[in-house]
């Protein structure tokens, strides 16, 4: 588990933006069950969290004409049960973090491994959510 001091700018990098942060597997099933769109963002303190991840979620919600209902985030490493909550609903994809999910009434709709982050520009991110905004919101 990662100290609090690590996290905690890079959890309001996101929360300072209108994410509302999953700290609990309650909390992650109650979002998920709710009827519209939920982007989740499973953020991480590796490089290409900051590089790419967080900025891109960031742009794509400033800069698409459609948006998710709700946003949300939770931290790999540090959020441990909400996190594992979380996994169970990106199945059969593995483990990833940072990573980028979007539900539609429940259902994952479209995601973004740490694969696909890494080496990227956020603005290619960004691209990518923005195209699924506009598919699924």
């Amino acid at each position: 588990m990662y100290p609090a001091e690590l996290v905690l700018p890079m959890k309001a990098e996101l929360t300072d933006n209108g994410f509302e942060e999953l700290l609990t597997p309650e909390a992650v099933d109650d979002v998920l069950k709710k009827e519209g769109t939920t982007l989740v963002m499973i953020n991480s303190v590796c490089g290409c969290s900051a590089g790419s991840a967080r900025p891109g979620v960031l742009m794509a919600v400033a800069h698409s004409e459609k948006k998710p209902d709700r946003l949300t985030t939770s931290f790999a490493g540090f959020d441990m049960a909400a996190v594992q909550q979380l996994r169970s609903h990106l199945l059969p994809y593995p483990p990833s973090s940072p990573s980028i999910a979007l539900f539609k009434n429940g259902e994952l709709v479209h995601f973004i491994e740490r694969h696909m982050i890494e080496g990227r520009p956020a603005q290619m991110i960004a691209a990518n959510l923005v195209d699924a905004f506009e598919q699924y919101c």
